[in-house]
């Protein structure tokens, strides 16, 4: 689903006009951002708990030429899903602890 497909879906549920959808999704989305900048977690009931996680630095390898490279230390947007959307991804079964997490990517 894309941003576009939630931005139709959010106003044919609600009965906003499609440009108001658009500025509440962008409201959400930006909070979300502001606050795993401040390194604050967003917890989500019954959906997950976005946060940040330190990775520290580490050796590389450059993939063209094969020198060796220092990677630095970042932050990462992480997502750690709810119990109940595990469950509902998964037909009702929860599996494993819970510690399913997924990096997003997000160099903060």
């Amino acid at each position: 689903m894309t941003k576009a497909e939630i931005i139709n879906r959010v106003a044919n549920l609600t009965g906003m006009n499609r440009k108001d959808a658009i500025v509440a999704l962008e409201i959400f989305l930006d909070s979300v951002k502001e606050s795993l900048k401040r390194g604050d977690k967003v917890s989500l009931v019954g959906f997950g708990t976005f946060y940040v996680k330190h990775k520290n630095a580490r050796n590389g390898r450059n993939p063209r030429t094969g020198e060796r490279i220092q990677i630095p230390p970042k932050m990462i947007a992480t997502f750690k899903p709810g119990k109940a959307f595990r469950m509902l991804v998964n037909d009702g079964h929860d599996y494993g602890s819970g510690d399913d997490e997924v990096e997003m990517g997000l160099d903060m």
